[in-house]
């Protein structure tokens, strides 16, 4: 993994913290679908002003308490520690890679690309889009996945990480009766292959840019 002596030594004296954060974060969203989302929609979710800020409470919920955690809690540079700063472009080529798999399989299931206007919002491109890697790879393969990982093997790090990634959509599932196996064991399989090109790049850059292309190609070129 990407973490340093003495960062490891910091998390693993910390792991009550680590519990906490995570209970009272997949805790705490279970009120967005329900309470945040309902008057964020009354907005418009074609208009700017949605996009922004939704894109503001996201980060505000899933990116900075995770970089104050690192900060304070564990006393070490959140940036080197998530992975931003090291093998950018080993994790930008990893990424390129995993897309061009997504694109081919994608085309396979679905046949050539098919975007409409009308899908093309505000918000479809900056965070289902764009930002979405940078929202939800910070808290799962930046922070999470690698806090375990100072204390099991990769592979049972993943799987619980992944099975946390399940559990952060179920709220939202329920909410719009969505809630299907299929939909479940899907983004546990997205969550372990962005843990393995985390691993195989030592960079969140990759699962980053591929978690976005992936959103990118299936809210706005295929639309599944």
């Amino acid at each position: 993994m990407l973490l340093t002596d003495d960062a490891t030594t910091a998390g693993k004296t910390r792991l009550m913290p680590f519990i906490a954060y995570v209970a009272v974060f997949h805790l705490a969203w279970v009120a967005w679908p329900f309470v945040v989302y309902p008057r964020l929609i009354a907005i418009g979710d074609t208009t700017l002003s949605y996009a922004l800020l939704n894109l503001g409470l996201r980060l505000l919920i899933w990116v900075v308490p995770v970089l104050l955690y690192l900060r304070y809690v564990d006393g070490v540079e959140p940036f080197g520690y998530l992975g931003l700063r090291q093998h950018v472009r080993r994790g930008v080529a990893v990424a390129a890679a995993v897309t061009v798999v997504n694109l081919i399989g994608s085309i396979a299931r679905f046949g050539p690309p098919h975007p409409v206007v009308a899908s093309i919002t505000w918000n479809s491109m900056l965070g289902t889009s764009f930002l979405v890697g940078v929202i939800e790879e910070i808290p799962y393969r930046g922070f999470m996945l690698q806090k375990l990982a100072e204390r099991v093997d990769f592979w049972p790090a993943n799987a619980i990480t992944s099975l946390l990634f399940v559990a952060i959509h179920m709220p939202g599932w329920i909410a719009l009766h969505a809630l299907t196996a299929p939909k479940a064991v899907t983004i546990f399989v997205f969550g372990a292959v962005m843990a393995a090109a985390f691993r195989w790049s030592a960079s969140l850059w990759a699962p980053i840019i591929a978690h976005s292309a992936n959103d990118f190609l299936s809210s706005i070129l295929f639309r599944v």
